[in-house]
């Protein structure tokens, strides 16, 4: 640390005058100084985004355990688009994109500002596409469910990332390494989906819906998310990229890959230096994977 910038910030800490302004300043000096991880999050229902249960309290505590970020920056499952864009309006709309389900869930309003700035940072470190700048999107229920129950005071910029649903993973997977400047500016990058997610073969409880995240899963379900994590673990990104390859129980686990293909985005991002650690490790309605991981320096 350079003499000058040493002297401004013992000034700094000096003009100190309240325990918040010091809780703050030392939230600062972590985020400028810190490379933030970078998370997969199995969102599972929308009724996480207003539930406390064990994967909530998970995200919660994942929160507090990293540095605060500048910004978030959504990869959900629940945004497909033809091209690649990123929200760049200063207030996004909170999308109730889902049926079915109470009117409590309707009402919820996650009022977390955007960026036009992280926007147009994010768009320029893109090279192999063209990025447009969305005003008309917001944040759908993959990203503010989680971010809602992460970041309740909703004060940190939120954006979302939209995947081309016309593009194969491998274009995923190499779009995700042009966001790792990303992360030394202290942004969070939080992919959303599910690796296991098969809709048409659920399994609800007797309790349906409300019941939902009572532990089951199917034999096949079971198979494919331990090979998944088997793979994540040895950094084997190729049989991950190539996961139409691993057998007739993949092909069960991702019928269609809109929930998979968030997780190819941060291993794109994962450092030589990071190391994953899975939690929310849990099958709930017999084909859905709650699984999640983060990559975080060793």
């Amino acid at each position: 640390m350079k003499r000058r910038h040493f002297l401004n910030i013992i000034a700094t800490a000096g003009a100190m005058h309240t325990l918040s302004d010091l809780k703050g300043f030392t939230a600062s000096l972590s985020r400028q100084n810190a490379t933030m991880p970078v998370l997969f999050v199995g969102h599972g229902s929308p009724t996480n985004g207003i539930e406390d249960n064990e994967f909530t309290r998970r995200w919660k505590q994942m929160a507090q355990s990293i540095p605060v970020p500048e910004a978030v920056l959504v990869i959900s499952a629940h945004w497909l688009t033809k091209g690649t864009a990123v929200t760049a309006m200063e207030h996004p709309r909170t999308i109730h994109d889902f049926g079915g389900f109470s009117k409590e869930l309707y009402e919820v309003e996650y009022p977390a500002p955007g960026s036009t700035s992280w926007a147009q940072e994010t768009a320029s470190l893109i090279r192999q596409t063209s990025v447009a700048l969305d005003h008309d999107w917001g944040l759908d229920h993959g990203a503010w469910s989680v971010v809602k129950q992460m970041y309740p005071e909703a004060k940190i910029p939120v954006l979302q990332l939209s995947i081309d649903y016309q593009q194969p993973a491998q274009y995923h997977y190499d779009l995700g390494k042009e966001l790792a400047a990303l992360r030394k500016r202290g942004v969070l990058i939080l992919a959303s989906g599910n690796m296991v997610h098969n809709l048409g073969r659920i399994r609800l409880p007797s309790g349906g819906f409300s019941a939902i995240n009572e532990p089951y899963g199917f034999d096949w379900a079971i198979e494919m998310n331990e090979l998944f994590k088997k793979h994540i673990r040895s950094g084997n990104h190729d049989a991950l990229i190539r996961y139409d390859r691993l057998g007739a129980a993949a092909k069960l686990a991702v019928p269609t890959p809109d929930h998979y293909y968030p997780l190819m985005y941060v291993l794109g991002l994962q450092a030589r230096t990071d190391e994953p650690e899975i939690f929310n490790d849990q099958l709930i309605a017999g084909s859905l994977s709650m699984t999640s991981v983060k990559w975080s320096a060793g």
